[in-house]
């Protein structure tokens, strides 16, 4: 029996339908409109990001408060002394001027460099005078003074220094009681005539007169009040002598102030310095001399409020004939000038800083003329 093999079953194509692929420029922005709005997105960053005039708030505002600060010390309250320690240090303040210049710059802020322009304004109408120098040289008569120290460790060299420096009229404050033989000694070789009461003496080329101290006011109270002229001598710190000059007479006083302290709860401790140039400055005002000269520690510089009554009756020698500003204490690093030297009826030509001697304060000296 034949076997018959069924023909295989016809091939069906089976075709699937593939969905097209989109067109690229289907999917793609339009590079217009992306490009627009990368604009927008580009403005509002620069919009919410500040400017140079939006810049530095914080420093314009420092920057204006030391305008402020320089411009209006006056008003500045003295409770605590702190208005007369803002107006020792008043000319250190300018350091901050380059400091704050240097954060706007940084930070690229226009409004902190135009406010700084207050400060620089006033620092320079305050002490630009006394950038350059206003000596003439010579003079008819030279001045010194010194705080030469209680503590100095060399009194006999700092006399010998202070005899070569050339000075006809000498004035010398803190004059330590072991100490006054040693400098007589040694200044008499150069000043035929000298005084001295307390801790403050004059020494002259020229014939001095009419001698007398002056009551500042160093024991004040009511049991200072009950103590006469000779028990106060001790600790007497002011004079005034005539120096006989060939010009006439010229009035001469020596004062060393009470000293300041900075103190934890009383602040900036004036009280002593205070009262003292009070009555100095009651003694200038009753005065009646056509010449005065005035020499010593004043403890406070010619800025300090405390100082009115003497510097509103004569003129410091720095600020019209000096050059630069003078600084003498301490005499390690001199932040301030606190000995002083002013004038009344005279001419200030010059005045300098001389080199430091044994104590801690350096000495100050002037040349005058009729």
């Amino acid at each position: 029996m034949t076997r018959t093999t069924p023909p295989p079953p016809p091939r069906t194509s089976v075709q699937v339908d593939t969905p097209e692929r989109p067109q690229e420029d289907a999917v793609r922005p339009d590079a217009g409109t992306a490009t627009w709005r990368a604009g927008i997105r580009r403005a509002l960053r620069g919009g919410l990001r500040p400017g140079p005039w939006k810049r530095g708030p914080v420093l314009a505002a420092l920057a204006l408060l030391l305008g402020l600060v320089m411009l209006l010390h006056a008003g500045i309250t003295d409770r605590g002394g702190l208005g007369s320690l803002v107006e020792t240090f008043l000319p250190w303040l300018g350091l901050f001027v380059p400091l704050l210049l240097a954060g706007a710059l940084w930070r690229r802020s226009a409004a902190a460099v135009v406010a700084l322009l207050l400060p620089t304004t006033v620092w320079l109408s305050l002490f630009g005078g006394l950038l350059t120098d206003k000596s003439h040289g010579g003079g008819d008569l030279t001045l010194v003074s010194h705080n030469v120290g209680a503590d100095n460790p060399d009194p006999a060299g700092t006399a010998r220094d202070l005899a070569a420096s050339g000075a006809d009229v000498l004035a010398l404050e803190e004059l330590a009681e072991h100490a006054k033989g040693t400098y007589e000694k040694e200044l008499a070789k150069t000043y035929r005539y000298h005084a001295v009461l307390g801790t403050v003496g004059l020494w002259s080329r020229l014939p001095l007169s009419d001698t007398r101290p002056v009551d500042i006011r160093q024991d004040a109270g009511p049991l200072g009040a009950t103590k006469s002229m000779d028990e106060k001598m001790g600790y007497q710190r002011a004079l005034r002598t005539t120096v006989a000059t060939d010009h006439g007479p010229l009035t001469v006083y020596v004062a060393h102030l009470g000293s300041v302290r900075v103190m934890p709860r009383g602040g900036f401790w004036t009280e002593s310095r205070d009262r003292g140039a009070q009555a100095l400055g009651e003694a200038l005002a009753a005065d009646r001399s056509e010449r005065v000269v005035l020499l010593g520690d004043l403890n406070g510089t010619t800025d300090d409020r405390a100082l009115d009554s003497i510097t509103s009756r004569l003129r410091s020698v720095q600020e019209t004939a000096g050059d630069g500003f003078g600084f003498t204490w301490p005499a390690s690093f001199p932040v301030a000038r606190i000995d002083q030297i002013m004038v009344r009826g005279v001419a200030a030509e010059s005045s300098w800083v001389l080199p430091a001697t044994g104590s801690d304060h350096l000495p100050v000296a002037a040349g005058i003329s009729w």
